[in-house]
């Protein structure tokens, strides 16, 4: 049986909308567990077609093993387990060595000494094997990865982000570039940056349509944009500008930035969403200023929406309700100071175009201690569905949306 969507508001002076949104003007969401004791810690979650059925299928990170969840009955299987140095803490989906099957990159090494391993993972003769695991490098301190083609070539690098630095004056954004032979070649990398601390994430698009994926940063500096390059043979810079500066503190885990997506309002511009500071309490929204509209520095101007989170962790932008805004998909870990405890998993729709006024809508308040989750359409009617993994709730769920 469906639950009514729980629509609830928090601080109006924060600028959330202070408006009775009924649950029947906003999709109303299933709760489906997909594993109720995933291991310690869920670090993260990601889709892919793993079967090659043409179904998203469920992929779950813990300490000491890679799972997946096959879809449509979510039957659980093991691609890796105790084959890494613990923990694994981060996940990316490619097909790496192009034989037409998905493969995975993964970040391990997070406990203890922070050594960053970094390696990929191709099947074994059948899925019921446990897959083989293929050494890319270390780099201390990885924290989180993707696949994008950020140089030009044929094909996308893989795209690494450490959360503190090991050499030098920040963590080094690494660009790795998958070589002709991945098995046995080395992958050799380009340092996109290396100027920030406390980089908790970055995301990709192609930000001025150039054709090459762009990148967003969030670190203890602020939000930052690379978008452009300047090419001297084989080398590569990549030109840096800041949009935001995060939360001010007097110390380095009270300023800037953690989690970050980017999005686009219902024919209104485009934003970038935050959690503020590191694992913080604020959700903040920087909204692109218009053509020739000039701002102080240069920064785009920031609304802090909601500040009643504990230890916010994930996000996610996309069109929730079909109408062609992006909404704003937000997790947290720990109960909170709100009216809204938690943890749990939240939605904020802007209120028009100009994103300084957001409806916040519940999905699930306690059952979830969010530390990561991925938004797609899982069952293929058209809707947008969550996945999310828990910490101290140890589970990975489903919710399904059902519509309006």
């Amino acid at each position: 049986m469906r639950r009514p969507l729980a629509t609830t508001l928090t601080c109006a002076a924060l600028g959330l909308a202070n408006l009775a949104a009924s649950a029947s003007e906003f999709p109303k969401f299933e709760a489906k567990t997909l594993d109720p004791d995933v291991g310690k810690v869920c670090y993260a979650v990601t889709l892919a077609d793993v079967d090659g059925d043409g179904k998203q299928d469920v992929v779950a990170v813990t300490e000491n093993r890679v799972l997946w969840y096959q879809a449509p009955g979510w039957k659980r299987r093991v691609i890796i387990e105790d084959q890494t140095e613990r923990d694994n803490v981060c996940i990316a989906p490619l097909d790496i060595d192009q034989d037409g099957k998905i493969d995975f990159a993964v970040g391990a090494g997070w406990s203890g000494k922070n050594t960053g391993q970094l390696v990929w993972l191709s099947r074994g003769a059948s899925l019921d094997e446990k897959w083989h695991v293929h050494l890319i490098g270390h780099e201390p301190w990885t924290h989180r990865m993707r696949f994008a083609n950020v140089t030009g070539e044929k094909r996308p690098q893989l795209v690494v982000s450490p959360l503190n630095k090991s050499q030098g004056e920040g963590a080094r954004l690494l660009a790795f570039s998958i070589p002709a032979k991945p098995k046995s070649d080395p992958w050799p990398s380009r340092v996109m940056n290396a100027s920030m601390n406390r980089m908790h994430n970055h995301w990709h698009l192609d930000w001025n349509g150039d054709g090459i994926e762009d990148t967003v940063t969030s670190s203890q500096e602020g939000v930052h944009l690379l978008a452009d390059t300047i090419r001297d043979g084989t080398s590569m810079t990549w030109l840096t500008r800041k949009l935001g500066n995060g939360a001010s503190g007097d110390k380095p885990e009270s300023k800037g930035a953690g989690e970050i997506k980017v999005g686009k309002l219902k024919n209104g511009p485009r934003f970038i969403v935050t959690v503020e500071p590191m694992h913080g309490q604020a959700c903040a929204v920087y909204v692109e200023p218009k053509a020739g509209d000039k701002t102080p520095d240069g920064l785009w101007p920031r609304h802090v929406i909601d500040a009643t989170l504990n230890r916010g962790h994930a996000l996610w932008t996309c069109d929730i309700d079909g109408d062609g805004g992006d909404e704003i998909v937000l997790g947290f870990s720990d109960p909170g100071p709100g009216p809204i405890k938690g943890p749990g998993v939240f939605i904020y729709k802007a209120d028009d175009t100009t994103a300084t006024k957001w409806t916040k809508h519940t999905i699930d308040d306690g059952g979830m201690a969010t530390e990561d989750l991925i938004c797609a359409d899982l069952n293929g009617d058209g809707k947008l569905d969550i996945v999310a993994g828990g910490r101290a709730t140890h589970n990975v769920k489903l919710y399904l949306n059902g519509g309006k």
